[in-house]
C-alpha cells in the first residue's frame, strides 16, 4: 500500500477512505472478481471499510484486526490535554514523549494518517459485511486483544466465525503452520 515499506510516499494524509479507493482501483485494475481478502491489522481497517461500504469480496479473513474505537477513559483524556498544553510550549519535547512508540517513528504526514486512521470506528462498516468471514485473533495479542476486537467483529458481522490460535498479533509468522492450516480449511470449505 501507499506509504508502507517500499512503495511511493504519499503527498498528503490518507484516510482509512483514501486507503479504500486505492484497494478498489488495484482490484478493478488486476481485474479480481470478488477476491479473497486476507488482512492483518491496519489492512483490515481497509479491508471492513472496502467491504462494508459495498466492496465484493468472496471470503474475508482478518487476523489480528483493528477498527475498534473503545470508549477513552478519563486517564487518556488527561494525556491528551496535558499533551496538547506542553506542544504549545515545548513542541519537540513532546513529539518525542508523548504518543505511542509507533507513533513517535512516523513523518509528520504519517502521524496526520495515523490520526485520522484510529480514530475511526469501523462497527458500522463491520455491520455491513455480508461476505464468510473468519476472524483470525492470536490468543496473546496486545494490540488488538480478541476479547476485545474480536469478540466485537464477531458480533457485528453476521457470518463470522472467531478462532483464537496460538501467538501474539503476528500469529501468521510466528506459527505460520497452524495459521496456514486454518486459512486453507477456511478458503476450502463449501
Amino acid at each position: 500500500m501507499p506509504a508502507f515499506g517500499a512503495s511511493a510516499e504519499i503527498d498528503f494524509p490518507w484516510s482509512v477512505s483514501d486507503y479504500c479507493d486505492w484497494l478498489s482501483e488495484y482490484i478493478s485494475a488486476a481485474k479480481l472478481d470478488k477476491p479473497h481478502i486476507i488482512a492483518h491489522s491496519f489492512g483490515a481497517r481497509v479491508a471492513i471499510k472496502y467491504i462494508g461500504s459495498g466492496g465484493e469480496a468472496d471470503r474475508l479473513i482478518i487476523t489480528g484486526g483493528a477498527g475498534i474505537v473503545k470508549e477513552r477513559s478519563a486517564e487518556y483524556l488527561k494525556k491528551v490535554k496535558a499533551y496538547r498544553r506542553i506542544k504549545k510550549i515545548f513542541p519537540r519535547f513532546a513529539e518525542k514523549h508523548f504518543g505511542s512508540a509507533e507513533y513517535r517513528t512516523l513523518s509528520p504526514l504519517m502521524r496526520e494518517s495515523y490520526k485520522k486512521i484510529v480514530n475511526e470506528d469501523l462497527k458500522d462498516f463491520a455491520a455491513n459485511i455480508k461476505c464468510k468471514t473468519l476472524l483470525l485473533y492470536g490468543q496473546s495479542d496486545t494490540v488488538t486483544p480478541p476479547d476485545e476486537e474480536g469478540k466485537i467483529f464477531n458480533s457485528l458481522i453476521a457470518d463470522s466465525n472467531l478462532l483464537l490460535t496460538r501467538g501474539g498479533h503476528f500469529c501468521f509468522s510466528e506459527y505460520p503452520d497452524a495459521f496456514n492450516t486454518e486459512i486453507f480449511k477456511f478458503l476450502t470449505e463449501i
